[in-house]
């Protein structure tokens, strides 16, 4: 496990080297926000249909802002959707393009990467108002609307699954 880690760190590492003039972050800032109220939005996903973040409540929410120019982002995808496959049913997994190609741009990469989890058309200002300062950023919210916790970068599967028991207030594992 250990050897993992370390390779986990270097590739992080050298992603950091390569990604950081495109605008994109990988090493982890995780933050606790202290219960903010999630910033309301209504975004169609790549179906057509108009999500809005207030009918999500009663759910925990993992929200991944992320963009197709972002090669971190990428190494997100497999973590969202393992993620998703187990815990689909009581916690919404959203990722949250941020590509000012919209849909055009968003649609094919989301097919060919095998994107599982729904994907909503969004932009840098929504970003912002949630506080993300780089890509990907990742948000995990608690079912009555607030902000629980932040990861800015690549997030492992272990940390997500820990931030998500903590937003439910389970404590362990989910």
């Amino acid at each position: 496990m250990a050897a993992v880690s370390r390779r986990l760190t270097l590739l992080l590492a050298l992603l950091s080297l390569f990604a950081a003039p495109w605008g994109c972050r990988v090493e982890s800032d995780d933050a606790d926000l202290g219960g903010a109220a999630a910033p309301p939005f209504a975004l169609e996903d790549l179906a057509g249909r108009t999500v809005h973040l207030v009918d999500l409540r009663g759910k925990a929410v993992v929200l991944d802002f992320w963009a197709t120019w972002c090669t971190p982002c990428v190494f997100q995808i497999p973590v969202l959707n393992a993620f998703h496959e187990r815990h689909g049913d009581r916690v919404a997994v959203l990722g949250v393009a941020v590509d000012a190609g919209g849909r055009e741009v968003v649609e094919p990469f989301a097919a060919e990467h095998g994107i599982a989890y729904p994907i909503l058309l969004g932009d840098e200002g929504l970003a912002q108002r949630f506080g993300a300062s780089g890509f990907p950023t990742l948000f995990v919210l608690t079912p009555d609307g607030r902000i629980d916790s932040a990861h800015i970068g690549v997030v492992e599967e272990g940390a997500l699954e820990a931030a998500v028991a903590a937003a439910l207030g389970e404590g362990g594992a989910l």
